[in-house]
């Protein structure tokens, strides 16, 4: 039997090891010591753009951000956010704020936010958030601005409720509709399909039973779609707790993916019935209050932006809405990353926000 041959030792650079060595236990101290100020500390404020608050109706919150440059673009922008999460995610730090974005350009911003609905809202329907909520919301952004034309951004599902409300209400003042990865064929969902299977899944029972269906429902659905994201994500954050910059941008991320909403069971109840389980919207079939929500109805400018790597709406539930769009003057941009990270941080900054600045201020005259 031959001996085994003794490892090549002429490649490595000896004389680096003690740095090296030295270097590695320096991070060890500075995790230990970083890690104790992770747990003592509340990391940083988030959302915290000067804004007004117009109107706080339910669950509905509308805010108005002060504008902070010498000329506005004439036509506001009102931002329709999911219903299961919170505004901040736009409006993160200085520096990757969204609405600082918006504002120091010249835009006149707006938010439709939402609360949690109390336990006796669980009665509020798809017909209150479409017909009653945004309407509102835009009617006083017409009174604020002083401006008939608005401009409508939706986030997630608040872009669904954004059709929606365009598809209904094809006279009204909105000139030009965004939606950032926004689903319209639901079969492209395939987990939350097969969360909600009908054979399996009974809405009518749940709803009747809690009311309100409970955020941490929510938070567990989107976290199976990836169930180890969050053990490798807390392993990184160790990895790089000596890291300022992580540490601030893992924090605030994390704050928010967990921050989530419960959502009102009537509400609930229909975007499982008519959406999940009957595709509603991409079929044409859709309707809100008996008024028909026919999204080949809208005929203003419309972009929308996708995700290559969104998990929460894949590419496949959300190609469709271009499609079916009836605007002339519509766009799909696809951008590298995730369903946050399209809208928030560093990769947002540097593909998103210009790209909509550059579409949107030659419309905003």
């Amino acid at each position: 039997m031959k001996a085994a041959s003794a490892p090549d030792l002429a490649g490595l650079d000896f004389a680096s090891i003690p740095e090296r060595i030295q270097s590695e236990v320096q991070r060890a101290i500075q995790r230990s010591i970083k890690g104790v100020e992770y747990i003592s500390t509340s990391g940083p404020s988030l959302g915290s753009t000067p804004k007004d608050i117009l109107s706080s109706r339910g669950t509905m919150n509308l805010y108005h951000y002060r504008p902070v440059a010498d000329e506005l673009y004439r036509v506001p922008i009102l931002i329709v956010m999911a219903t299961t999460n919170r505004g901040y995610i736009l409006d993160m730090v200085p520096g990757q704020s969204f609405i600082e974005f918006l504002l120091k350009r010249g835009y006149d911003v707006y938010m439709l936010d939402w609360s949690a609905p109390k336990p006796e809202e669980k009665s509020l329907r798809m017909e209150d958030y479409v017909l009653d909520f945004i309407p509102d919301c835009v009617r006083q952004v017409q009174r604020d601005s002083g401006e008939s034309d608005i401009t409508v951004i939706g986030y997630c599902f608040g872009g669904v409720l954004s059709l929606l409300y365009g598809s209904i209400f094809v006279d009204r003042p909105m000139k030009n509709l965004i939606c950032f990865t926004t689903p319209v064929d639901f079969r492209g969902m395939k987990l939350f399909q097969n969360f909600s299977d009908r054979r399996y899944f009974d809405v009518d029972h749940l709803v009747d039973s809690i009311g309100n269906v409970p955020p941490e429902m929510i938070l567990s659905s989107f976290e199976m779609l990836r169930p180890a994201s969050r053990a490798a994500s807390q392993v990184q954050l160790w990895e790089n707790i000596w890291n300022d910059e992580f540490v601030k941008s893992y924090r605030m991320f994390d704050r928010w993916a967990t921050d989530t909403l419960p959502l009102a069971g009537e509400y609930f109840r229909t975007i499982t019935k008519d959406l999940m389980w009957d595709n509603k919207l991409y079929n044409d079939t859709m309707t809100v209050g008996g008024r028909k929500a026919d999204i080949a109805n809208i005929k203003v400018p419309m972009l929308h932006a996708v995700a290559e790597h969104d998990h929460i709406v894949p590419y496949e539930a959300a190609k469709s809405l271009i499609a079916k769009i009836g605007s002339a003057d519509k766009e799909e941009v696809i951008l590298k990353g995730g369903h946050v990270s399209l809208v928030a941080g560093p990769n947002a900054v540097r593909r998103l926000w210009p790209k909509l600045d550059s579409w949107l201020g030659e419309r905003s005259i």
